[in-house]
C-alpha cells in the first residue's frame, strides 16, 4: 500500500472514532514535459475562478484512478496515462449547494498527458493554463496540494 494511501486510511479511521468522516474525492494532477521540464495544467473552478486541478466524486463502475482520468477529460479536456496509485492526498472544505461545508479528502493521481482537446464537456465553464510545479503551488489554495506540486521538482 502506498504511503499516501496508508496515511489517508489512518486519517479516515481516526475520523470514524468520534467525528463525522470526511467525504472522498479523486483528482488528476495533469502534467507534460516541455524542454525537459515538467509543466502542470491547472484549471479554474466553476464557482470562484480559483486555480485547481480536475477533481470529482468516485464513479460507479470505475476505479478511483479511472474516475480521476474521467474528471481530467470533462474538466480539462485532456487524456493520457494515469497512475494506478495516488501521488498523495490533501484535505479541503468542500462547500455544497445550500452552503453546507463538508471536510473532503482528495486522492491525487498523476496523469501524463498524451492528448489535449480544444472542445471538451466543460470548455465554456473553465480556463486552463500551464505552470511550473512551483508556480502552480503558489496559485492553489490547499496546503496539501501545494506540497504535492512542490514534490514534482524532485
Amino acid at each position: 500500500m502506498a504511503t499516501g494511501t496508508l496515511k489517508l486510511a489512518k486519517r479516515v479511521a481516526k475520523d470514524l472514532l468520534g467525528r463525522r468522516p470526511a467525504s472522498l474525492q479523486v483528482a488528476a494532477l495533469c502534467t507534460r514535459l516541455r524542454d525537459g521540464k515538467v509543466q502542470v495544467l491547472l484549471i479554474t473552478s466553476r464557482d470562484s475562478g480559483r486555480w485547481v486541478i480536475p477533481k470529482g466524486w468516485p464513479m460507479r463502475g470505475r476505479s478511483l484512478a479511472g474516475a480521476a482520468r474521467q474528471e481530467a477529460w470533462e474538466e480539462a479536456g485532456v487524456k493520457g496515462h494515469i497512475s494506478s496509485d495516488p501521488l498523495g492526498s490533501f484535505r479541503y472544505d468542500k462547500r455544497l449547494e445550500g452552503g453546507l461545508v463538508v471536510p473532503t479528502d482528495v486522492l491525487v493521481y498523476h496523469l501524463k498527458i498524451e492528448r489535449m482537446s480544444k472542445a471538451y464537456p466543460e470548455d465554456h465553464q473553465r480556463k486552463r493554463q500551464w505552470f511550473s510545479p512551483n508556480q502552480a503551488a503558489k496559485r492553489v489554495d490547499e496546503h496539501g496540494l501545494k506540497k504535492i506540486l512542490r514534490g514534482l521538482n524532485r
